[in-house]
């Protein structure tokens, strides 16, 4: 069934195996569901299984659940919408909804990931794979509370989970050890190409292109600074400059060359004298110098005034408070 890698793989570390025996039961039910079938499924999970052992080694152990179910869901038998052969329950509904949205409840319900961890496997945004859910649980539901029928499927599941046949764990487990060995089945062989690239290694390549264009950046800063080629002056528009004698000089000698600006001559027109006056900002001054004295001391003026303004004016009549008068009639009309 099997041949092997012309590779020599190193011997896989104790975290992978583990890892890789933690997930096979949750990976058969989650494919079996899936696929809609058990036979299919386990051929899903057998080709991730081996494509997963090559592609563990280049990532940290914190990227091992998303891209495990990444290769699996990459899978073309899991690709198809397909009914459940074996339903869950007499009250099943997963056989309705299509392998996106199903997918999307298997990651949670089968698979045991969490929102966020969910969304990279299906590649997705956090806020897109939480739509999925609800539109998915809403149509499962068959008329139950949303979490009711959350629980109800959770515990169909791990129902699911927990009574797989021994036939088939044992298969598994075979397939599980061949594939730690760096064994290759033989329906893999030649499929080098069909395996999706890791996140890891798209990042490393942008990576590289974003230091690329840096150093073309200080490259072309340091280009402002030192030119190395003395008669080509990138600056210069030739359309535009090139035929001035002073520019033509100094492309040539790669020195700045300096001219002289010419004498300034006499200005074409000015206004006439009478023009000048009425045009003359203070000319509200200049047509009355007395008021213009007025203004000047208008200061020492106002602080004249404000100074006497408690002394009689010796000049005025005396003026009697009309509020007394009245108070003092008033008095002497109520005396006996």
């Amino acid at each position: 069934m099997s041949a092997r890698d012309a590779r020599n793989l190193p011997p896989a570390p104790a975290a992978l195996a583990a890892f890789m025996r933690g997930v096979e039961r949750r990976a058969a039910i989650f494919a079996e569901l899936q696929a809609g079938d058990a036979d299919a499924g386990d051929a899903a999970v057998e080709s991730a299984l081996y494509l997963f052992r090559d592609e563990a080694g280049r990532l940290p152990m914190n990227e091992w659940p998303p891209c495990f179910w990444a290769l699996l869901m990459a899978q073309p038998a899991l690709q198809r919408h397909a009914g459940v052969a074996i339903p869950l329950e007499a009250t099943d509904r997963l056989a309705e909804l299509g392998h996106g949205p199903r997918a999307a409840l298997l990651l949670q319900l089968a698979a045991g990931l969490d929102e966020a961890g969910a969304a990279r496997a299906m590649g997705v945004a956090p806020a897109g794979y939480s739509l999925a859910i609800e539109q998915a649980l809403t149509a499962a539901a068959g008329g139950l509370p949303a979490l009711q029928a959350w629980r109800q499927l959770r515990e169909q599941v791990q129902r699911r989970i927990r009574s797989l046949p021994v036939p088939r764990l044992s298969r598994l487990a075979r397939v599980r050890e061949a594939a730690l060995r760096g064994d290759v089945p033989v329906a893999l062989e030649g499929t080098e190409e069909l395996r999706p690239r890791p996140r890891g290694l798209r990042r490393r390549g942008l990576l590289a292109l974003l230091w690329l264009l840096l150093a073309g950046c200080v490259l072309a800063f340091a280009a402002t600074f030192w030119w190395p080629f003395p008669g080509f002056n990138p600056f210069i528009n030739p359309f535009d400059w090139g035929s001035s004698s002073s520019v033509r000089a100094s492309r040539d000698t790669g020195q700045v060359m300096i001219e002289p600006l010419p004498t300034i001559g006499p200005p074409a027109q000015r206004y006439d004298p009478v023009t000048a006056l009425i045009t003359h900002p203070d000319f509200e001054r200049l047509a009355d110098p007395g008021l213009a004295a007025v203004a000047d001391e208008l200061a020492l003026y106002s602080w004249l005034v404000a100074d006497g303004a408690g002394t009689p004016d010796p000049m005025l009549p005396v003026l009697e408070d009309a509020g007394d008068g009245e108070e003092a009639e008033m008095e002497t009309g109520d005396a006996p």
